[in-house]
């Protein structure tokens, strides 16, 4: 491909790290909730949210379609929640993409639970069908309080409901989940409870992620005032706790993202003896575990 892509892009773009040879389309400029406390992607002024001229989009894709005929193969559309368009709006986009880019065989999106709340399942499933094939859920925790403590604006039942209602449309779920967000205080509840929202919706992906906060912790403690953080064998002990309450049948598991200093995969039921094994190692075992060092973890 060329150096430049036809596309107007709002810096900074985030994807998730399995979208690195997609197609980045933005639909939206920012997240539609953008209150949790734990996020930083979106609070820049200029990534306020707004939803996308539509006109501008078909323009988008008809000048990538030109200008890389048959080479696009994947597409994620931006930002933070292209769920928060209506079903119209995204049949629009989506209708577009099968007409201009007909090598595309996957469109993807962030989804906030919330903004599945308005779409039927018929409604989800008519999108499936016009490509839409796989939605990444940040549950962040099954936990209640610790959802309230990080203002995310939902609950577990709330994320319940979202992931069987895309699930039952035929839309794959990559559910993301965040290793110590409920601190030392609330880390046994934030477990299990997480653990319990896998088992009830049985997402096809699973992956977890470290919290963590590049631009300091100021804005997560004004709402969690008495959070504490766990340090590095409390982290996987938490980990630990997750892996051994899971039911899961076929979910495939990562712990790979750069937050992680242990790193692990695998599928889950199969292979939940062997991950909850290297877990344990790492924590009766730091020095002798393949740990990612803190500079490699490009926060």
């Amino acid at each position: 491909m060329h150096d430049t892509i036809p596309i107007r892009y709002i810096n900074p773009v985030f994807r998730p790290p399995s979208e690195a040879q997609s197609l980045i389309l933005p639909v939206t400029n920012g997240c539609s909730w953008n209150q949790c406390t734990y996020c930083e992607m979106y609070t820049a002024p200029q990534k306020k949210f707004a939803v996308r001229d539509e006109q501008e989009t078909l323009d988008s894709i008809v000048r990538c379609a030109a200008e890389y005929p048959d080479q696009i193969q994947r597409v994620f559309l931006g930002d933070g929640d292209a769920f928060a368009l209506s079903t119209r709006r995204l049949m629009t986009i989506l209708t577009a993409i099968q007409t201009h880019m007909p090598a595309v065989r996957r469109v993807s999106a962030y989804c906030l639970p919330r903004n599945v709340r308005n779409k039927s399942v018929d409604d989800l499933r008519v999108l499936r069908e016009a490509g839409l094939s796989l939605a990444y859920v940040g549950a962040e925790s099954g936990d209640d309080a610790v959802l309230q403590a990080v203002r995310k604006g939902e609950t577990f039942e709330s994320t319940r409901e979202a992931l069987d209602k895309l699930g039952e449309a035929g839309i794959t779920r990559s559910v993301m989940l965040l290793n110590g967000l409920g601190g030392r205080a609330l880390t046994r509840q934030h477990a299990d409870n997480s653990a319990r929202l896998m088992n009830q919706t049985q997402p096809e992906f699973l992956a977890t992620l470290v919290v963590s906060f590049p631009q300091g912790e100021e804005r997560f403690r004004a709402g969690f005032a008495e959070w504490e953080p766990l340090n590095q064998p409390e982290l996987f002990g938490e980990v630990e706790q997750l892996l051994n309450g899971l039911t899961l049948k076929r979910t495939v598991f990562r712990s790979d993202h750069a937050s992680n200093w242990l790193v692990l995969k695998g599928t889950l039921g199969a292979e939940k003896d062997r991950l909850l094994k290297e877990v344990r190692h790492a924590i009766e075992n730091p020095l002798g575990a393949k740990l990612r060092p803190n500079w490699a973890r490009g926060l």
